[in-house]
């Protein structure tokens, strides 16, 4: 068994009210506990995923426009390091790069900003060659470059990255999803491949590609939407576990994985935001059993990080929160995240390869506990524009 059997009670208005209070109590000091365990990082992995990049994220959550910070945060992107490698937001070059533009641009520093736009620019090569042996998925892949290009368009005024630009990008993942779902004769207009596998989870698969699609909807088409994207995810709808759990990839038969990485929490930003496009209340249901399977198996033994561990589950029901404004949901956020404040070393089978970083050490966390203080805002980091 891959996860502790939860030992909370289910919501109650008194049960809400004093685990917010409790996790309210306990952030400050578990802030100052984390930066403690900050001050030394290994600065040649600058990546967003376990590298600098990602502990800069999380600063930059708790302080987002003050100055001191932002210069600060700028020294743990290494951009005078970046060697054009990998062109995705989490893994490779453009997070560091999609960041640096945005705090230079906070900072005025416009002749800097041009200069990494340029760099972000260049490494597009295989992202826009159809016939480059580039994946799709999340965080390898072109929808990793998209999240790069869409972050920067987000918070820099004016966008520097036109919509022609950003078509083409979206054009060539769907020209190629749809070439494979034919060559494969899948039964969905879009399919993707990694590593010789037909992921679906939100990392590698299909659920991360679509989500990071849909957050793109006003590049896309309506008969992008409807004709592509929509059959998709229904065709995901029917690859579902009886326990209502998600493979990992088609073919797998063990019911195992509930993770952002593999699995329900993946699948549940896909399904709330395809809600509120298409207006469909399965994907509405579906996204709630999820929430409920990560409720009874999320408190993980791989740890509390967020790629594979209780943090990144917790995420889950933030977003269920916000679409549907339950207190339920939030009261289930806020006991991981009581979880994750009173985590000790019993908790944790396998101890992360990289302790201190965002995706799979104790940034994430705390990134998490930061959130959870504005829960209506609270976005995965990395993942949610």
């Amino acid at each position: 068994m891959k996860f502790f059997n939860n030992p909370y009670d289910d919501y109650t208005p008194d049960g809400l009210q004093e685990t917010k209070t409790k996790v309210s109590q306990c952030i400050n000091l578990k802030w100052q506990s984390t930066l403690e365990k900050l001050l030394t990082l290994d600065y040649n992995d600058y990546s967003v995923y376990t590298g600098t990049a990602g502990i800069a994220l999380l600063k930059l959550n708790k302080e987002p426009d003050d100055i001191k910070t932002i210069k600060e945060t700028i020294k743990l992107l290494s951009l005078n390091k970046l060697k054009g490698r990998r062109p995705t937001f989490l893994c490779g070059d453009a997070g560091p790069l999609a960041i640096g533009i945005v705090l230079k641009h906070k900072l005025g520093n416009h002749d800097e900003v041009k200069q990494l736009i340029l760099k972000l620019t260049n490494l597009n090569k295989d992202v826009l060659d159809l016939y480059s042996d580039l994946a799709n998925e999340y965080m390898y892949g072109r929808v990793g470059y998209l999240y790069a290009i869409l972050y920067v368009n987000k918070y820099v005024c004016p966008p520097p990255f036109d919509d022609n630009y950003i078509s083409q990008i979206i054009e060539t993942i769907l020209v190629v999803g749809r070439n494979m779902s034919k060559a494969g004769r899948f039964k969905c207009p879009l399919m993707y491949e990694w590593h010789d596998s037909y992921y679906l989870g939100g990392a590698h698969g299909l659920a991360g590609i679509l989500y990071l699609l849909l957050q793109a909807r006003v590049y896309l088409t309506e008969d992008d939407l409807n004709n592509l994207i929509k059959p998709t995810i229904d065709y995901l709808l029917t690859q579902r576990f009886p326990s209502g759990n998600f493979p990992s990839s088609l073919g797998r038969d063990a019911d195992k994985y509930v993770q952002w990485c593999h699995g329900c929490p993946g699948f549940v930003p896909l399904l709330t935001t395809a809600y509120k496009i298409f207006q469909d209340t399965r994907y509405l249901h579906s996204a709630l059993e999820c929430g409920d399977i990560i409720w009874q198996r999320g408190l993980l033994k791989k740890g509390y990080s967020l790629c594979h561990g209780v943090s990144g589950n917790a995420y889950s029901f933030l977003e269920l929160y916000q679409t549907t404004k339950e207190e339920k949901h939030l009261y289930r956020a806020l006991k991981f995240a009581e979880w994750c404040i009173e985590y000790k070393k019993e908790h944790e089978e396998n101890y992360p390869d990289r302790p201190k970083s965002l995706y799979e050490g104790i940034a994430g966390p705390m990134y998490f506990l930061l959130d959870i203080q504005k829960p209506l805002e609270a976005k995965f980091p990395g993942y949610t524009l």
